[in-house]
């Protein structure tokens, strides 16, 4: 498969991967499956928290402008690091926007026994903003990158949707 048509490919699995996990969620009842890989991170040692909560900040709003900051620190690059500001903004945005769309609550609404650790979030917890800028930010600033940085950034993407478990969000 050439490498442009591997990308489009790639991007309608992930389209469709996002809508078949949309109509799940948006039934508002938590699968046993999906409980089984919730309760798993969720009940991880209690020593965690300062770690996981760097890890998370990788898929916040301000995660997007440090990102292309570090992107753009030469004149050839300062293209790709607008598209990285852009693109990252629009999904948190557009996040923000679905959420209301498909309604489901944070954990702690739906299942008995969660463990919140820190402050308690508020509002509806699907889709995961931090796991969507966290995997936007990996997919974007890594172009043309080596295969070791790619891998530790979908690596580290990852561990943002793990650890937003693992706080209870």
């Amino acid at each position: 498969m050439s490498l442009p048509l591997a990308r489009h490919a790639t991007a309608a699995l992930a389209v469709l991967g996002g809508w078949a996990s949309a109509r799940l969620a948006s039934r508002r009842t938590v699968g046993a499956s999906e409980e089984r890989v919730f309760r798993s991170a969720n009940g991880a040692p209690e020593q965690l928290p300062l770690p996981v909560w760097a890890v998370m900040q990788s898929g916040s709003l301000a995660a997007v402008f440090v990102v292309s900051a570090w992107q753009g620190r030469s004149a050839e690059d300062r293209r790709h690091a607008a598209v990285t500001t852009l693109v990252g903004t629009g999904v948190w945005a557009g996040v923000k926007l679905l959420k209301p769309l498909i309604g489901r609550g944070r954990p702690e609404q739906h299942l008995e026994g969660v463990r919140v650790r820190g402050h308690p979030q508020s509002g509806l917890g699907y889709p995961s903003g931090h796991a969507a800028v966290s995997l936007t930010l990996a997919l974007t600033s890594t172009r043309g990158r080596p295969p070791a940085e790619r891998a530790g950034a979908l690596l580290l993407a990852g561990v943002t949707g793990w650890a937003r478990m693992y706080v209870g969000a």
